[in-house]
């Protein structure tokens, strides 16, 4: 099917012809190409107000970004062709910077393919699309990964709440091979037990893989608290870097316990302990106990998921780092982060400043960290630039 032209109101090609690829509905020019004549997920030729050709893409007249370009070239449509270049640059990328085949393959804008998302697992691909043009693509997009890959197994991730901004459904499906259950993976030389087909985002979060490398950098602390720890990736690589006693604390139960078994593959058990329950509430509790740690670790959720959360997103911030440096050691390391794109790197280091300020610590801020290369950042798309990992020391006395 030959695809729909996208007419733009007067001067707002600006952002496209700046690099990035996301057209919003009021941008668009409803009289002389009306949304409602488009499907979800439809290719579509976006074209300027005067006519200027600006590239392919694809449209959802149910969202906000009522289309997404993919490509800026004519002879080059969305289409497999355009799908295998693209998963053969990234898995070049990758290939050049990692030694074993565990990171995100494909992630989305950064690489070209908005709405899509991959990570590997070895010869497992979880595989994740968040909008309606790439769902329509799914037959193409699977056969373009085996064509490259080659994997044994691939999982449809497609269980994100971001898919009911596309009209999307939720849920996960193999569509290769079978669920193996836990698979393993080797981070900092600790090894730990990965289920791709189930938990938070794909099983692992790769983005944070070189800032937890790189608080090795500061030594090892003796007493270390990681919140909201997920299956324990900072907290573990703490403890077998010296780490005496490592607390671990989450809200899953699951989580927890998938700790306690990572640390006894590693032979760590007996240097960690566990608190289930809400962040805040068990840190209040930590606090009002008297514990206090040389280093803190807090990689939250996303507090800000939407523009409209933005203030009380930012005022859960400042709580979540004001208990934190509450019970931090003087001189000790706070390694904070925060994924939500909406709060600016700027904007989080005055709000962990704030929650300084507030518990009377000084800082020194040693080093600042982003997503890894395998989560590469389009430089005209700054909402892909969402992770922001700060360490901070607690300036003694």
């Amino acid at each position: 099917m030959k695809p729909a032209p996208l007419r733009l109101k007067k001067d707002q090609e600006r952002r496209l012809l700046a690099g990035h690829a996301w057209v919003y509905s009021n941008e668009v020019d409803t009289t002389a190409t009306p949304l409602t004549a488009l499907t979800p997920g439809q290719a579509v030729e976006i074209i300027a107000h005067r006519g200027r050709w600006l590239g392919h893409g694809y449209a959802n007249p149910h969202s906000l970004i009522c289309a997404r370009l993919v490509s800026r070239r004519r002879a080059e449509p969305l289409g497999a062709a355009l799908l295998v270049q693209r998963i053969r640059a990234a898995l070049d990328l990758r290939e050049r910077v990692y030694t074993q085949p565990f990171y995100r393959l494909l992630h989305g804008e950064g690489d070209g393919l908005p709405g899509l998302v991959v990570d590997r697992y070895g010869d497992l691909l979880a595989v994740q699309m968040t909008t309606a043009g790439m769902a329509l693509l799914q037959p193409m997009v699977l056969a373009a990964l085996e064509q490259v890959l080659r994997p044994q197994r691939i999982v449809l991730r497609n269980d994100t709440p971001i898919r009911e901004l596309e009209g999307l459904s939720q849920g996960i499906d193999w569509v290769l091979g079978d669920d193996p259950g836990e698979l393993e993976l080797t981070e900092g030389g600790v090894r730990f037990a990965v289920a791709p087909g189930g938990g938070q985002k794909t099983g692992w979060f790769f983005d944070q893989a070189d800032n937890r490398r790189d608080q090795q950098r500061f030594g090892s602390a003796p007493r270390v608290l990681d919140v909201c720890c997920y299956l324990g990736a900072w907290g573990l690589q703490a403890a077998a870097a010296g780490a005496q006693q490592v607390t671990f604390v989450d809200s899953a139960d699951a989580a927890l316990h998938q700790v306690a078994a990572n640390a006894e593959r590693n032979g760590l058990a007996e240097r960690i302990q566990t608190r289930h329950g809400d962040a805040f509430e068990v840190l209040r509790a930590l606090r009002d106990n008297g514990l206090r740690f040389d280093r803190v670790i807090l990689d939250p959720p996303a507090f800000i998921k939407r523009r409209k959360d933005e203030r009380e997103g930012t005022r859960a911030y400042e709580r979540l780092n004001r208990l934190g440096l509450a019970l931090l050691e003087p001189g000790g390391l706070l390694i904070t982060s925060s994924c939500s794109f909406h709060l600016s790197r700027d904007a989080f280091l005055r709000t962990v400043q704030s929650a300084a300020r507030r518990t009377e610590r000084e800082l020194q801020l040693l080093l600042t960290g982003a997503q890894g290369p395998d989560h590469p950042v389009h430089p005209a798309i700054p909402e892909t630039a969402y992770l922001k990992t700060l360490f901070l020391r607690a300036l003694p006395g």
